[in-house]
Order: C-alpha cells, then sequence, then structure tokens
C-alpha cells in the first residue's frame, strides 16, 4: 500500500478559489428552424401541442433518439390591448395568459394593487414604453448553459414580403433594407446598459447596432432565463425611409392550399390566428438567431507543498526486494520516490478527494515540488 504521510495545508498560503466564465458561439439558422425537415408548417423538427400555447423547435426530427431541443416559441398580449383583446379573437384568453404568465415570472408586481408589470421597450420599468403584444422566444438551458452572454444576441429577421421575407424592398425607397438585425448593442458584461429584475439581469434589443439616444427599443433579452421578448411593432417593414407595418406578415390557406390566400398583418395575425399559427408566421420570418453562452465554473486550488525531507519513501511491496529499496543501486544512494497521486483529506484524516498526476513525479531528498490540484464545481 502506498505510504500515508500527510502535510498540512494553510488555509491562508496554501488555498484560493476562482471563478471562470466559458463562452461557446450558438449560430442558429434559420434553415433549422423553418423548411429543412419537411413541407412548411409541417417539418419534422417542429412540434405542436393539444393545448396550443406555444410550438416547439428541434435541430433534428423530434421523435428521433439524437434530436435536440433549442426553442420554444409563443405570443400574447395584454388584455387592455386595443384591437386585440376580444372574446372573439381565437385564443384570445390563452395568448393573455402567456403575457401575463412570462410578465409575472420575469418581471414580477408592482402597486399597492399587485398589478403584473407590463414588458417595455427600455431599462426603465415606469409603466411607459409598453410592449403590449409580443413574442417569445424561450431558449433550451441545454443552449443558453448558465446564461446568454451580455452584448452577444443577435436575431436577424425578415420584414419583406410573405413570399421573399428578405428581399430588399424596392421603389422610391430603393435601398432600404428588408432584413433587420436585433441585438443587444448597449448591453455590456460588467453590467452597464442592462437592469436587473425577478427573472434576472435583461438588455434592450435594438434595430441598431450603434443605437443613439432617441432610438427605441423593440424587445427585450433576459440573459439568465434565457428568454427573447419581441415586440410585434418589430416586424414593420422600411421603404423610402418610413416604417410601415407589413401588409402579409402571414398568409393563411384555405382548404384550396397556397393558391387562395388570404394576407394578414400582425395585429390581424395576433387576432385571427391560432399560437400555432402565428408561431409559424414568426419562424418564416427568423434569418438566424446567434449568441453567446456563458457557463460559470467556480474553483478551489491546493497548492500541496512536497518538502525536501518528506515522501521520500514508500511503503508500496514493490518498493523494496530483500529488504532493499529497489531504486538504489548503492547502499550510500539517496532515495528515489515517484510521486502518482495526491489525496486531499479533512481534519480527521479520511480521504475526500484523489488526484492522479499524469506522469510520476520523481522525489529525492535533494529536491522540493509543489503540485497544484484544483476541484471545479
Amino acid at each position: 500500500m502506498p505510504v500515508r504521510s500527510y502535510e498540512p495545508l494553510s488555509l491562508n498560503s496554501d488555498v484560493t478559489t476562482t471563478r471562470t466564465f466559458l463562452h461557446e458561439v450558438l449560430p442558429i439558422t434559420g434553415s433549422i428552424i423553418s423548411g429543412t425537415y419537411g413541407k412548411f408548417m409541417a417539418e419534422d423538427n417542429i412540434k405542436n401541442y393539444t393545448h396550443g400555447m406555444f410550438q416547439s423547435v428541434y435541430d433534428y426530427p423530434y421523435l428521433s433518439s439524437s434530436t435536440n431541443h433549442i426553442f420554444d416559441i409563443t405570443c400574447g398580449y395584454d388584455e387592455s390591448t386595443v384591437p386585440l383583446s376580444s372574446s372573439a379573437h381565437i385564443q384570445n384568453a390563452k395568448k393573455i395568459n402567456m403575457y401575463n404568465q412570462f410578465c409575472q415570472v420575469l418581471l414580477g408586481f408592482t402597486g399597492s394593487n399587485n398589478t403584473v408589470r407590463m414588458f417595455e421597450n427600455d431599462l426603465k420599468l415606469d409603466k411607459t414604453g409598453s410592449m403590449n403584444s409580443v413574442y417569445i422566444v424561450s431558449f433550451s438551458r441545454l443552449l443558453t448553459k448558465d446564461q446568454i452572454k451580455k452584448n452577444s444576441f443577435k436575431l436577424t429577421i425578415g420584414t419583406g414580403s410573405w413570399a421573399s421575407p428578405f428581399t430588399v424592398v424596392g421603389g422610391a425607397g430603393a435601398g432600404d433594407a428588408a432584413v433587420k438585425v436585433l441585438q443587444d448593442a448597449n448591453a455590456r458584461v460588467d453590467g452597464q446598459g442592462v437592469n436587473t429584475t425577478l427573472g434576472g439581469d435583461y438588455g434592450v434589443l435594438y434595430s441598431s447596432s450603434n443605437p443613439s439616444t432617441t432610438d427605441v427599443g423593440v424587445g427585450v433579452v433576459f440573459y439568465q432565463a434565457g428568454i427573447a421578448v419581441i415586440t410585434s411593432s418589430a416586424f414593420e417593414k422600411k421603404k423610402a425611409g418610413v416604417f410601415t407595418p407589413i401588409a402579409d406578415f402571414a398568409a393563411t390557406y384555405a382548404a384550396g392550399g397556397p393558391g387562395s390566400s388570404s394576407n394578414l398583418t400582425t395585429t390581424e395575425a395576433l387576432a385571427q390566428m391560432s399560437i400555432s399559427g402565428n408561431c409559424d408566421a414568426i419562424r418564416h420570418r427568423i434569418q438566424n438567431i446567434t449568441f453567446n453562452n456563458s457557463t460559470e465554473i467556480n474553483s478551489t486550488i491546493y497548492f500541496c507543498r512536497v518538502p525536501h525531507n518528506k515522501f521520500n519513501y514508500s511503503a508500496n511491496p514493490t518498493y523494496l526486494t530483500g529488504s532493499k529499496i529497489r531504486v538504489k543501486n548503492v547502499g550510500g544512494d539517496t532515495p528515489i520516490s515517484y510521486i502518482t497521486t495526491v489525496g486531499l483529506y479533512n481534519a480527521s484524516n479520511e480521504l475526500l478527494a484523489v488526484a492522479k498526476l499524469s506522469e510520476p513525479l520523481k522525489k529525492t531528498p535533494e529536491n522540493e515540488l509543489t503540485i497544484r490540484v484544483r476541484l471545479d464545481y
């Protein structure tokens, strides 16, 4: 058996703690979100539910054992929103419930009556700039890990026609882009440009990479929760320098198929289409999603010091032969041992952790070693 020679650790000089953040770049292409695994609105990687309250997107047909859940999509609006909130509209109660649920979980309550806060397009939470009708993308924890890295989120959407959502708009405003990149351009890792609420830190999404003080936000992203909230007005197209609602934001098909369709604006779609139908329309207009995730690794580092006059022998039976040390050729030679394992013990000498070295370290009375052991958690 190996020798048990204990060397005490000083909490002041031999132990320290660190925190490390690891980041991965997550690119999600629109081809996976819409149209890769089957005909649009009937893809094998898109899962709809009987309750009809949200839609799930996978990176592969969802019945496959190797598929991974990417995100869920839903939509909703506040019950006071005119002209959306009406009992005559499709899934009106569920759309209101989805809006209130996310507001409650992410923003909490306010006022003496404990009313649910509403989503706003800024960081103030002062009941101005409210986003009354929104689309919500909730990313899988598999992708976001501990959180989305601040100032890394980009959502590219198309505001062109239903047939060609990413095509540049022509006419009098030739050159106006049909593509918008929504990004948290003002958010910083050090906490600038973000606010903290019940759902964690969140930043404002702008359609500009360098927003000015007059630019209005088009959504928010909650970093720890991994949720992006996009206002329905973000899907306005720019033509001749003016933003106007998209006349054919979504298309509904009659029994005759695509040949007999009617076009809907965002407001009409939220009122006249189901949640799943609105999710299909959103997926059709997402070109790309990119962000960096973050994994926080907390570590305790132990500096195990091996003095020159210790750990020079071993109690392993193979260390001796005929009462002589195998690694000595001459009786007067200094003893030699090889360190292969470090054990960490508590005050009662109970083994708590074992660290294996990548290769044996030679130890003699003529040298000293410091072995760095790191525990990650």
